[in-house]
This record gives C-alpha cells, structure tokens and sequence, in this order.
C-alpha cells in the first residue's frame, strides 16, 4: 500500500508541469493589451520582443481560432499557448505551435463555451528556448 502511494506520488510530480504551466522566467504584456482589437505585445526578460495574435476578432467560443506568434531578438525551441478559464477549470487547451519560419509560430484551437456566458481567459504564451521556459500571461474575455 505504502509502495502504491510513492508510485502516485512521484507520477504526481513528473506529469504536474502538463497541467500546470510552470517557467524560470515571466514577462507581462505592454500596458493596453486587447486581443479583441489587435495583436498584444511583450517585452521579454532577455530583451527580445513577443507578438501575439487570436483571430478571428472579437474572440469567438466554439469556432476555431488562429493563434499567431512572432519573435523578434530572441530564438525558441519550442512555442506553445495555455488556454485556462481565469475563474473556472474549462479542461486542459495547450496546442503547441508550428515554427513557419524563423520567430513566427502558428496554431489553432477552440475554446469551449462557458455555461455562465461571458468568461475571463487568460492564455499564457510558453516560449522554450534551451533549458529556459519564459511565461508570458494575456487575459481576454470571450463570449455571450
């Protein structure tokens, strides 16, 4: 039985970081972000500057929605975006962008519908470069 709850446990802790986003380093967008009007921006830690779009516009639920990222002074590895309900658990939504050449990066997802109506999202850019995961957090509301 004790053997049984190690087992858990340590499982527990290796899948943790595919529920929740976890990064070395944070960046916040630029003041005046609306993903509904446009594309949103951030500086990184290091310098480099973030680009993030969701088309189409005003952010639509149960459609499918472009995801667009450009990188400017900085080099990833890998891209992907973390969908999560600000208020209430909507299941896991992390679709992991394709490199279309260098620093742009393209997906697409769909957000479910919320049963209250309108929610708050926030949709956290996860930028891996080397052994360095960088998180950059956008809210937007979507909905009825």
């Amino acid at each position: 039985m004790l053997l049984a709850l190690i087992l858990i446990g340590v499982a527990g802790y290796k899948l943790s970081p595919l529920l929740l986003p976890k990064a070395d380093l944070t960046a916040s967008p630029d003041a005046g972000c609306d993903l509904h009007a446009d594309a949103c921006s951030a500086t990184l830690p290091d310098g480099g500057r973030l680009v993030f779009a969701l088309t189409p516009r005003p952010i639509p639920v149960i459609a499918p929605l472009e995801i667009q990222i450009e990188l400017a002074g900085f080099a990833a590895d890998k891209v992907a975006v973390d969908f999560a309900g600000a208020s209430m658990d909507m299941g896991f939504n992390r679709p992991v962008l394709a490199s279309e050449g260098p620093g742009r990066f393209t997906g697409q997802t769909t957000l479910p519908v919320c049963v209250t109506g309108r929610m708050t999202w926030q949709a956290t850019v996860l930028i891996e470069s080397g052994r360095t995961r960088i998180a950059v957090p956008f809210r937007f509301e979507a909905g009825k």
